[in-house]
């Protein structure tokens, strides 16, 4: 695969953290909404419709599927678990926070499932690079020490930052079972569709149980249909495509710029505030883009395309 390829995984991956990074203030419009029904509302249903979208090619794949159950059944727990604690990780600690430490954290995770389970060693460059995002992050987490005015408050941004580390691991455990599955010859959207299917039906007893709020209006509605069917449908789609063009441990580096774009919606919309430390940070992270995306001259191993 050339540098045509990896440049458009790239801009794929981008592409979904931009819209990811909306998320956590389309949740404050949906104050009554608990953070547990707002994760399997957006997960749940974006998973179900990926899915749907994909059906007759993961009908057509079955046989092939089946070979790689269990990666499937281990990526589907992992979507499941994954909303429930980043939006839990918002709600405690703030936007920021949580989508920081949730995202942040998802390269170091990435990098040692790679490294213990496919042996796989890690470029110099990625590790500057990572090295460099992480700096950033840790200097907007540190800027953002106060909670946003929605969150529960000070006293709960510790379990609020083990819900985003819980997030991160099962956030690179999905991007790898995923990769892994595409690179053993099944299509982006059939293995993305399938394992966010298995996640999806696993959030539907959930959304079940705490979704009624969801009913209450048209605007906690209206919030939930945006989370499910852009962030999660779109932006996954768009994922699973950059996926299947650059290895997981890059695009889960890549995404570093979701908490970016969380970053400046809280503070132009939720109310949040940024110091000079913090937007140090933010520059820090988009340096680590640059590091890692430029110049676009890396061996990739190809899986197949989508």
């Amino acid at each position: 695969m050339g540098s045509r390829d990896y440049a458009l995984g790239i801009a794929a991956v981008l592409f979904a953290s931009v819209v990811w990074g909306t998320t956590g203030t389309a949740a404050t419009f949906a104050p009554d909404v608990g953070a547990a029904a707002i994760g399997a509302a957006a997960m749940g249903l974006g998973g179900i419709a990926q899915a749907l979208f994909a059906g007759r090619s993961i009908a057509a794949s079955l046989p092939g599927l089946l070979t790689h159950w269990r990666k499937l059944v281990l990526g589907g727990i992992a979507v499941a678990i994954y909303p429930l604690a980043f939006y839990g990780s918002m709600r405690l600690a703030g936007v920021t926070i949580g989508t920081v430490v949730t995202i942040g954290s998802a390269p170091l995770f990435s990098a040692m499932i790679e490294y213990v389970l496919d042996r796989q060693r890690l470029s110099p460059r990625w590790l500057i690079g990572a090295g460099i995002g992480l700096l950033g992050i840790v200097l907007l987490c540190a800027a953002k020490g106060a909670a946003h005015p929605g969150a529960t408050g000070g006293d709960m941004a510790l379990p609020g930052i083990g819900l985003g580390l819980i997030g991160g691991l099962t956030y690179a455990l999905y991007s790898w079972t995923a990769r892994g599955v595409m690179l053993r010859g099944i299509r982006s959207k059939v293995a993305m569709g399938a394992t966010f299917g298995i996640g999806g039906l696993l959030l539907m007893p959930v959304l079940i149980a705490t979704g009624g709020p969801f009913l209450q209006s048209w605007n906690n509605a209206a919030v939930g249909i945006y989370m499910a069917l852009v962030p999660m449908f779109l932006g996954y789609l768009a994922f699973g495509y950059g996926l299947a063009r650059i290895p997981a441990s890059t695009a889960t580096t890549v995404t570093l710029t979701e908490p970016v774009v969380a970053a400046v919606f809280a503070i132009l919309i939720v109310g949040e505030r940024l110091s000079a430390m913090g937007w140090l940070g933010v520059t820090l992270i988009v340096s680590c883009l640059i590091v890692i995306t430029v110049p676009l001259r890396m061996p990739v191993r190809a899986a197949q395309r989508a």
